[in-house]
């Protein structure tokens, strides 16, 4: 009786639908691993605002690289980075977890652009890994940042 359970097995491993199913390619990017890569040259400042406050972390000449931005009143922490083209999604990588965000494209700020709740646990691994937080987009260089407090004083305020 064994012995039917074992070829019936094998029999739908074998079977083209199986075959099908294995090759769909998936939806999202690879997640990329950072955990010995480099955080670029430049510096976080923190600012608060009328509805929240910001994060920005500008490179070694002053150009944002990335900015956080908490929205007090919808208690959602947005994230823009500066973009050529559209792309499907943002990995953001800590030292303790890996996402991908979907993301829009804003051509008229040419930023891609997403957003997550206040209390999202992504946030909680951005504002405690260790080092250096990473961006991703499909067709460009991973961007790594170091893990600063004005990061975690953005998280900080949506959340109170």
């Amino acid at each position: 009786m064994k012995s039917v359970y074992v070829a019936a097995l094998a029999l739908a491993c074998a079977s083209p639908l199986f075959a099908q199913v294995a090759q769909i390619p998936p939806t999202t990017p690879a997640v990329v691993d950072l955990k010995n890569a480099t955080a670029i040259a430049g510096d976080w400042s923190y600012l608060p605002t009328a509805t929240g406050s910001d994060a920005v972390f500008r490179n070694a000449t002053g150009s944002p690289q990335i900015t956080m931005r908490c929205t007090r009143t919808t208690r959602r922490i947005t994230f823009s980075k500066p973009a050529t083209a559209a792309a499907p999604f943002l990995v953001v990588w800590t030292s303790s977890v890996s996402r991908s965000l979907p993301v829009s494209y804003q051509p008229t700020t040419s930023t891609l652009v997403t957003d997550v709740a206040a209390f999202d646990s992504l946030l909680d691994a951005i504002a405690f890994s260790r080092g250096r937080i990473g961006f991703s987009v499909t067709g460009q260089p991973a961007l790594i940042v170091p893990a600063w407090e004005e990061v975690a004083r953005v998280i900080e305020d949506c959340r109170t």
